[in-house]
């Protein structure tokens, strides 16, 4: 304490420091213990920096400092009891709330009581990505811009497989066995595709993997899978969420028994669908362009990134090649004939024709836009009528998912609109090469 006589500052109040050595104490506290409170679920350094901006303009010798200290305080108590859950065990959090104590015994504050005008702000729930924007825009207020509202992105593989891309390319792909569709920080989406007939390149998915990475309080790892005949309403582990049940961060929705299911992840804000058509399987995925960014150069290996490989591709920029088979009435095309394979494969196949295909994909897709070529595609290619289905689902999809309505449709380049009998044979060159080898 010193030499006899000397001063020593603060030793005549150290009983009961004075508030403003308190504000003082506090926010070093918050900078020493800064490294302890840097994970966005505790957020106590926030509450104790909004405290100490309502208060660091009052002085004890004004009137009304002890009512406004007092609002301050409540306030202050407020935003630390809506941080505790994600603070047990932290330092800085359980100095925090011993100093609020003796502070509103020092100064005779109640516990109930009006608070300050401009309250700390409760602590952005974590769990919700949407919310998180809103809160920003909230906080933004006059003080400047509105945040830039988020950028959502769509993917979505059906079919024989048709894959859209997060940038709205459209592609056809044979892409056999296990491949990423999308891979970053926050989220895994693994398909598996199997041939369709015997004889032919094409191929549909049957197996679907996602992985739900941990991510702070919101959720712990959980993997939902698919398989032909076995689309659950669960996880792996049996369970239908993830995270408390509360915020609901995580959740497993089913639409149709067996056949249909969504999964929301709330605290990224990403949507998914997951169908059974026939025998195969179909993805549709809702996310923020800024969360499908983060993946590093590891993880390059993303068809709804980049779409499939070149040597992957049975399509040409969008245009479908139908097989030879299909074209045996209607247009130039229909005099080519099938050779041994192509007969054999025929046989195999439920014998739809271009116009018949045609005839049984606009029973369901009234626009003839890439969906519709794609459904005539898959009938042509497999036979199996299941592929209609999956066309249409696979746009409605688009139109409950995707966040621009004018992008719903694509449209092949050329000779899509005609109205020629001969304008889809034209469209879809016919290379039987492609789909066979």
């Amino acid at each position: 304490m010193g030499e006899p006589g000397s001063y020593y500052p603060g030793a005549d109040c150290l009983p009961h420091p004075s508030p403003i050595l308190y504000l003082l104490l506090l926010s070093i506290l918050g900078h020493i213990g800064e490294s302890q409170v840097q994970t966005p679920q505790c957020r106590i350094q926030k509450c104790t920096t909004d405290f100490v901006s309502l208060t660091s303009h009052l002085s004890p010798s004004l009137d009304g400092f002890d009512a406004e200290f007092c609002k301050a305080l409540r306030s202050y108590s407020g935003c630390t009891h809506r941080t505790a859950k994600s603070c047990r065990g932290n330092l800085v959090f359980h100095s925090a709330m011993l100093g609020i104590t003796d502070l509103m015994s020092q100064r005779n504050c109640s516990k109930d009581g009006p608070t300050s005008s401009t309250h700390p702000a409760a602590p952005v729930e974590p769990c919700n990505y949407h919310s998180r924007y809103h809160h920003q825009v909230a906080l933004a207020g006059a003080r400047g811009p509105e945040p830039q509202r988020p950028a959502f992105l769509f993917c979505g593989l059906f079919g024989d497989p048709h894959l859209r891309t997060f940038k709205d390319q459209f592609q056809t792909c044979k892409v056999e066995g296990a491949w990423p569709l999308i891979d970053n920080t926050y989220l895994s989406v693994q398909v598996t595709n199997v041939p369709v007939v015997q004889g032919s390149s094409a191929t549909a998915s049957n197996k679907i993997t996602i992985i739900f990475k941990p991510y702070q309080e919101c959720t712990e790892q959980k993997v939902y899978q698919a398989v032909t005949d076995d689309l659950p309403a669960a996880f792996m582990d049996g369970s239908v969420m993830g995270g408390d049940s509360e915020s609901r961060s995580l959740l497993i929705v089913e639409r149709t028994a067996g056949r249909e299911v969504e999964l929301h992840a709330a605290y990224i804000g990403v949507t998914m669908v997951v169908r059974q058509l026939g025998r195969y399987l179909t993805l549709a995925v809702r996310m923020p362009e800024e969360l499908a960014m983060a993946f590093d150069e590891t993880q390059d290996l993303q068809l709804c990134m980049n779409g499939c490989p070149t040597s992957e591709r049975i399509d040409e920029e969008g245009h479908l090649r139908l097989p030879v088979l299909g074209l045996q009435q209607g247009g130039a095309l229909a005099q080519t004939r099938p050779g041994p394979v192509a007969a054999a494969v025929a046989a195999q196949k439920g014998a739809f024709t271009l116009e018949s295909a045609s005839r049984k994909c606009s029973e369901k897709l009234e626009v003839k836009d890439i969906y519709f070529y794609s459904c005539v595609f898959d009938l042509l290619t497999t036979g199996d009528a299941n592929f209609t289905s999956a066309a249409y689902n696979a746009l409605k999809d688009v139109e409950m998912l995707h966040p621009k309505r004018e992008r719903w449709h694509i449209f092949p380049r050329s000779g899509a609109t005609s109205g020629r009998p001969a304008a889809l044979s034209v469209l879809l060159v016919c290379l039987l090469t492609a789909a066979m080898s």
